[in-house]
């Protein structure tokens, strides 16, 4: 559940960073996905943190 939300948190301000520096429909879409992969690594290894202090 973690790994999906912030996936979904990252496109959002991937895309709103992109929006930001002025870029394209792809600008946009690449910034999103890429954020959102980050942001879904990151939220995997917190839901694995948490699962191991459980």
């Amino acid at each position: 559940m973690i790994v999906i939300v912030a996936a979904i948190i990252g496109a959002i301000l991937g895309w709103r960073r992109a929006v930001g520096l002025g870029g394209t429909g792809r600008d946009r879409a690449q910034y999103a996905a890429g954020f959102a992969i980050a942001f879904a690594v990151v939220g995997l290894f917190a839901t694995v943190i948490i699962d191991r202090m459980m």
